[in-house]
């Protein structure tokens, strides 16, 4: 399968199924707080969400997985993604050269009945979600700025995704690299549906 990748900005379609953790701060894994930020924190834990993705429209089609930990810090509010798997080698490639995020290959299933859906990731990751009402009643605009750091280069990219909000009852099991998650009860779930995601509008790569 073919590595070339789009040209920035990455233009895709597709929905997000969000559960939202907290997790003590010396269980997360390497990479997930970056030099100077400040997590997230209620009391010794950290939030910290889980998601899996499915893009079915725009510059490329692919399935993901990722874990994601919010920070302040100069700059403001980011998100910096420790841990995220593809099944497209191509997406493979332009996330970590074009953002450095630290994307895996790995194979996906995913099963719609009605308002359920089953979504896997190999061993892994399994989701079992129930969509719910929307949480409020037009399509909303939300910042997704991510901070990452790969082979020594730190890059700050503007991102967006523009979708509508529906409640999520979601339950989740982890092993493996993701094991750090097992057990744990969601804080909050949310999909976002029809969903546009406008990857590297604005990208500083200069840190």
């Amino acid at each position: 399968m073919s590595t070339n990748y789009p040209a920035e900005p990455w233009q895709l379609r597709g929905e997000l199924l969000v559960s939202a953790f907290l997790v003590p701060a010396d269980e997360l894994p390497a990479g997930s707080v970056l030099p100077g930020r400040r997590p997230l924190r209620w009391g010794r834990r950290v939030l910290v969400g889980a998601a899996f993705v499915r893009y079915e429209g725009g510059v490329l089609e692919y399935d993901e997985l990722l874990v994601a930990v919010p920070s302040r810090g100069r700059g403001g509010l980011r998100v910096t993604i420790p841990l995220i798997w593809v099944d497209s080698p191509a997406s493979r490639a332009g996330g970590r050269e074009l953002w450095a995020i630290p994307k895996e290959l790995a194979e996906f299933t995913r099963t719609v009945d009605g308002n359920e859906v089953e979504a896997t990731m190999g061993e892994v990751a399994t989701l079992h979600a129930r969509y719910g009402r929307a949480l409020l009643p037009r399509s909303q605009r939300l910042p997704l700025p991510t901070l990452q750091r790969l082979d020594g280069r730190t890059i700050d990219s503007r991102n967006l995704t523009i979708g509508r909000l529906t409640r999520l009852r979601t339950a989740w099991t982890f092993t493996g690299p993701l094991a750090f998650l097992s057990g744990r009860r969601p804080v909050l779930g949310v999909a976002i549906r029809d969903a546009r995601i406008i990857f590297g509008m604005d990208v500083d790569r200069d840190q």
